[in-house]
């Protein structure tokens, strides 16, 4: 069945089965934000043949990954969750399947994090785009910025970087690791495909940001523009130990190291944090959060980023990054 086969409102009627009754059915959503904290909202754009595709992406893994790039996005601004909206643009001819399959996916993920669809729109396109925009909420004192860092802090980062572009490239190109394990394979395949923001790790930040600032953002365009943009924004720079960077030798063991490098700095859609605060308080984070913290440098006066090899030094820049348009 295509949605041509049962129009808009027969649409409405299957995506109103994944929202909550008592909040939907009016012109808008009526939430009921904590008074003692502030409005995180924010906004992210997901379009077939640029985010995803058949070939990458199934519907139901559309639907988590558009989620989770916003809630990544929220992690990375020390707020919870509130509630989302979606915005749909679908061609009449795209299987209702496919979209009650996404809407599942989103169901999934956030269903881990406590929080509901309350609204959206659909309108008719050729070109399947699905925007969401997510509402969350943090105290003020709470509140992670990227233009906060101080030289001599040290920048400490979660989870594995480079394992969401091993993932697709081994959707694009299934003759690529010929001999990795399926189970590492796996473990690629599902760090592309269902990402999980760190939402997890907001009580510890939030302990910590008690006495001292946590400067940071999320890693969605790389790594490396990740600490770009953070150095950027406080107007200091930073070096990053290549050392420090254990996916890459992780990866390495089944790409070339070239490969491993350049998906760890600059791969993306990691949704992993990357936070700069006093030493004292980054090695006590890594203290708590176990393997899922590492320190990987620090910030610095003079207004570069410089991976540090040893004795060799390399320049990072945005340029290496993924850009649209360009």
């Amino acid at each position: 069945m295509k949605i041509k086969d049962i129009g808009e409102q027969g649409l409405l009627k299957k995506i109103q089965s994944f929202c909550p009754h008592d909040i939907i059915g009016d012109d808008a959503a009526v939430l009921s934000p904590d008074s003692q904290k502030q409005l995180v909202v924010t906004t992210d754009v997901l379009v077939d043949g640029v985010h995803f595709s058949d070939v990458t992406t199934p519907p139901h893994s559309v639907g988590w990954r558009a989620i989770a790039a916003n809630l990544s996005d929220l992690a990375a601004m020390g707020a919870s969750p509130l509630a989302v909206t979606v915005g749909l643009a679908l061609d009449g001819e795209l299987s209702v399947d496919w979209v009650e399959q996404m809407y599942q996916g989103m169901s999934s993920i956030l269903a881990e994090h406590n929080t509901a669809i309350v609204g959206g729109d659909i309108c008719r396109s050729s070109v399947t785009t699905v925007s969401i925009t997510a509402l969350g909420q943090v105290s003020p004192k709470h509140i992670i910025r990227r233009s906060t860092a101080q030289p001599g802090e040290l920048i400490v980062v979660t989870g594995d970087h480079g394992m969401s572009r091993g993932g697709l490239e081994l959707l694009l190109n299934p003759s690529l690791g010929t001999n990795l394990p399926q189970q590492q394979r796996d473990i690629f395949l599902s760090a592309h495909q269902y990402p999980q923001p760190r939402l997890d790790l907001l009580r510890y930040l939030w302990e910590i940001m008690e006495t001292t600032v946590i400067t940071g953002m999320d890693s969605s365009d790389g790594l490396g523009d990740a600490v770009l943009q953070i150095c950027a924004s406080s107007g200091v720079g930073a070096q990053i130990q290549l050392s420090s960077l254990s996916s890459v030798s992780m990866i390495s063991q089944w790409f070339s190291a070239e490969q491993a490098l350049n998906w760890v700095l600059y791969g993306g859609e990691d949704f992993e944090l990357v936070l700069c605060l006093a030493e004292e308080k980054a090695k006590k984070l890594v203290e708590i959060v176990g393997k899922e913290g590492k320190i990987i440098g620090k910030v610095v006066e003079e207004k570069s980023v410089i991976l540090m090899d040893g004795n060799q030094q390399k320049s990072l820049n945005l340029a290496q990054s993924f850009q649209h348009f360009s």
